[in-house]
């Protein structure tokens, strides 16, 4: 593979299976395909995938934004800034300029917009990232500090890990908001991972909703896929979705999440299900 190929693997709502698509994924383009292989896991409020694949850390640092930092001397209490700012990060009450740091994107538009240039900024640390190996694939995840609410910076932090990689895997946050969209952009192929229930097929309109608004390939994975429960497969039918991959309901599998083992490794037949799934999304990558 010339070309790095980044295969994001989201859902519409959580629990429907997506971090053990993702880590089996990895494991099976190191041990079926020979891939030089990165995991990503941009779930940065609660990261899980580590609790399979083991990873040894080899290196953690601080990711942050710029907020901005007011110097009164040179303030002319003009107002501009809080103008500028959309978040209201930033206000001019009675000729003193309050900052909110937990509000701030991290634009800089204050700073680029204040006449009197009494703007700077500081770095305010939101979360830290950390990356080692998991067996032969690189391994990083990104831990958003408590009480933290500005997730997409660190998630793009995230995502721009592994580039040399020729095949990154994205663990995408649940759901359609801004933390989805941050860590599924830049991707080549989404996977959404779906299962047979009212919720989980309601979700998962969303979700194709958002990825065809984005332009971005994409198809489905049916997780704990069931004969008598046809309505995630009737869903795709009528949208036109592609299907890649049913994976049979098995209780095994639930029991090795539960021990915190990859299914890959320790339950009958998935591997080769998540070998032939692998083949598959890098075939539809590549058109």
């Amino acid at each position: 593979m010339k070309k790095s190929i980044a295969i994001a693997v989201a859902s519409g709502k959580g629990g429907t299976g997506k971090t053990t698509v993702s880590t089996s994924l990895v494991c099976a383009a190191a041990a079926a395909a020979g891939y030089e292989a990165t995991y990503l896991d941009c779930d940065v409020e609660e990261p899980n995938g580590h609790l399979f694949l083991k990873p040894r850390i080899e290196r953690r640092f601080p990711v942050g934004i710029p907020v901005p930092v007011v110097d009164e001397e040179k303030c002319i209490a003009c107002g501009v800034c809080g103008e500028v700012c959309q978040y209201s990060a930033i206000v001019c009450l009675n000729k003193t300029v309050l900052t909110f740091d937990k509000m701030c994107h991290g634009c800089g538009g204050c700073a680029l917009a204040c006449p009197a240039g009494a703007i700077t900024e500081k770095e305010r640390e939101i979360g830290v990232i950390e990356e080692g190996y998991a067996g032969d694939s690189a391994f990083s995840h990104g831990r958003l500090n408590v009480g933290e609410v500005m997730s997409p910076p660190l998630i793009k932090a995230v995502c721009s890990m592994g580039r040399g990689s020729a095949l990154r895997i994205i663990d995408v946050p649940p759901g359609t908001s801004c933390p989805v969209i941050a860590s599924i952009k830049g991707a080549d192929y989404v996977l959404l991972v779906t299962e047979p229930t009212p919720f989980g097929v309601y979700d998962l309109d969303l979700a194709v909703n958002m990825v065809r608004e984005l332009g971005l390939p994409f198809a489905v994975v049916v997780n704990r896929s069931r004969r008598d429960q046809t309505m995630a497969l009737d869903y795709c039918k009528k949208k036109g979705v592609k299907i890649l991959a049913e994976i049979a309901d098995d209780r095994k599998v639930a029991e090795s999440y539960s021990r915190g083992e990859l299914p890959y490794f320790d339950v009958p037949g998935y591997r080769e299900s998540m070998d032939e799934l692998l083949i598959s999304v890098l075939k539809e990558a590549r058109q």
